[in-house]
């Protein structure tokens, strides 16, 4: 079963006396990219949250949201303020473009991000055991999104190889038939040229044998099978990692499809390739998305 890359999961929970809202967001992506937003107190577990992050969801561009509703006693707070100041330029440059009142700012700047934070706050050992698994919930909310995608994405997939294999199938049909245009063409340029009397019909015959082999297509056409075949199996496997491999797979599928076009010499022939090659980019425009 595929699983793609796009998925949102959100949990909230209570930890000691802190409700934690963790927020998380997938799309797709080459690497393990993840943009982190969480409280300070929280920067001694940033490592092994992304740690954790990074083992779970493989694959994408993630972004993670951690904020923090605090309740029970009040707690020392510090004020930092080289981060108010660095805040104060801009917002009073603002108000007085837009002549606002000028009185309201330092109320404004501390509600801003990081002014003002707890004391030497951090989370005890057994509340960080407990905030791991609301994180691995958001986890498992947003893999739960990924599979439901999966599914779609994997019928649409096999939907693109079904009609590519049904465009060959057209190919290997006309095949036969091609061969034969092409032997009575180059036998009329002859009889038109030099004269049914004034070449030799053996040597023709060489001739013919060596060019119809060199457009062949019954190799492509057996490698393009095999490729379509082994695209389906690795939808089969457990795996949960396999678009690239997939994308692979579709590269080659491409090249054997190119060399048909360019062996084909035959108008109905090229019209099943633009199709297969039609259904081909729409694969591969799929399998971005897988993870």
């Amino acid at each position: 079963m595929l699983k793609s890359m796009t998925g949102f999961g959100r949990v909230e929970q209570v930890v000691g006396d802190k409700t934690f809202l963790v927020d998380i967001k997938s799309l797709n992506g080459k690497q393990f990219e993840l943009s982190l937003r969480l409280p300070a107190f929280l920067k001694p577990f940033e490592f092994d949250i992304r740690a954790l992050l990074s083992k779970k969801l493989g694959r994408g561009s993630v972004d993670c949201n951690i904020s923090l509703k605090e309740s029970g006693a009040a707690k020392p707070v510090s004020i930092n303020t080289d981060l108010a100041k660095a805040y104060y330029k801009p917002i009073a440059e603002l108000s007085d473009a837009l002549k606002l009142d000028p009185a309201g700012i330092l109320s404004t700047l501390l509600k801003l991000p990081e002014v003002i934070t707890p004391t030497g706050e951090t989370l005890t050992p057994a509340e960080w055991e407990i905030f791991q698994k609301v994180i691995e919930a958001a986890i498992d909310n947003l893999n739960q999104h990924r599979e439901e995608e999966g599914k779609m994405l994997e019928k649409d997939l096999l939907l693109r190889i079904s009609n590519i294999r049904k465009q060959q199938d057209i190919v290997l049909e006309l095949e036969p038939l091609r061969k034969q245009k092409i032997r009575e063409g180059l036998v009329k340029v002859l009889e038109d040229n030099v004269g049914k009397e004034n070449y030799d019909p053996n040597r023709l015959e060489q001739e013919l044998i060596y060019y119809i082999e060199k457009i062949d297509l019954s190799e492509e056409q057996v490698r393009l099978k095999n490729h379509c075949e082994y695209f389906k199996s690795i939808l089969e496997e457990p795996e949960e990692s396999k678009g690239k491999k997939l994308s692979f797979i579709l590269q080659e599928i491409g090249r054997e499809i190119n060399t048909t076009g360019a062996k084909a010499y035959d108008s109905s022939i090229q019209k099943s390739v633009v199709l297969m090659k039609d259904e081909l980019e729409k694969a591969k425009e799929q399998v971005l998305n897988v993870l």
